[in-house]
């Protein structure tokens, strides 16, 4: 928060206390409520309220692939951005979910609308997914005004969060000479262009930099922790009042489940296509 100078300081302390009675401060990680999936947001991700903050164990369902299957009771859903309408999360809002938003930001994908404006120079090798290559996340002056857009898109959708992918460039051979410090400049943009259209946002795998970036986030997204092990990595967001919204893969429940509860993650067993099916912890 930043330092006010004289009364205005004063006036602002006072303000704050009054939101502390309230139980809700806009853009923190404490609060309480009936809702699970809420910390002291339940904005609707539009702009209108507190940012919306999901607290550890918060259950989830995570589909980008296959047709939408809005039957799940969980009180999250993450779905892809550029595939559905502002309608499908009205309705699962309806149903009392929260809805994030999933993008690619560090990535480009040769099947969105959008990937025009990509130029061939921020344009790297392949991730190993089909369609899919690496960008050049030094190139803040092109790739902002383009990430900028995608989540004005989220949040007129009425999404409540962003999921932003592949953030973890500097550790793969992205084709750049990308660094540590690279990724952290460009992650803590990336934070910073949720927040200021009222959007949460979860920081993507990238362990190594959750010391330098939980603040910055609201929630946490991960891959596969319990296979590589390394899901202790990411208990600086339980310890924040942060969820950690985490899935494998190729291990079965009985093999991560106890650890994802001691823990305090929300772990779903899931396949690789992120369809529908789920088998949850």
């Amino acid at each position: 928060m930043t330092r006010l100078p004289g009364p205005f300081a004063v006036l602002s302390l006072a303000l704050c206390a009054l939101l502390l009675l309230a139980g809700c401060v806009p853009g923190t990680g404490s609060g309480a409520g009936s809702d699970p999936a809420a910390g002291p947001g339940s904005g609707t991700g539009r702009g209108d309220g507190p940012r919306w903050q999901p607290r550890p164990g918060t259950d989830w369902q995570w589909q980008l692939g296959g047709r939408l299957d809005t039957s799940v009771d969980v009180p999250v859903y993450d779905i892809d951005g550029f595939d559905h309408s502002g309608d499908t999360v009205e309705r699962l809002h309806r149903d009392g979910r929260k809805v994030i938003c999933y993008l690619s930001t560090g990535a480009w994908e040769d099947f969105r609308p959008d990937a025009d404006d990509f130029p061939a120079s921020v344009i790297g090798r392949g991730n190993g997914w089909e369609g899919e290559r690496w960008l050049d996340i030094r190139r803040t002056d092109v790739l902002e005004p383009i990430m900028a857009e995608r989540f004005d898109m989220c949040r007129d959708k009425g999404f409540d969060a962003v999921e932003p992918d592949n953030m973890d460039g500097y550790r793969n051979r992205t084709g750049f000479p990308l660094t540590a410090a690279d990724q952290l400049r460009y992650n803590r943009l990336i934070a910073r262009l949720a927040h200021e259209r009222g959007l949460a946002v979860g920081l993507k795998n990238d362990l190594d930099q959750i010391p330098q970036l939980v603040g910055a986030y609201d929630f946490a997204v991960n891959e596969q922790c319990a296979q590589y092990g390394e899901c202790e990595q990411l208990t600086p967001f339980v310890e924040a009042g942060k969820a950690v919204f985490h899935a494998e893969y190729e291990l079965p429940t009985d093999r991560f489940c106890a650890d994802s509860r001691r823990l305090g993650l929300s772990s779903l067993l899931k396949e690789y296509e992120l369809g529908a099916w789920r088998r949850a912890c």
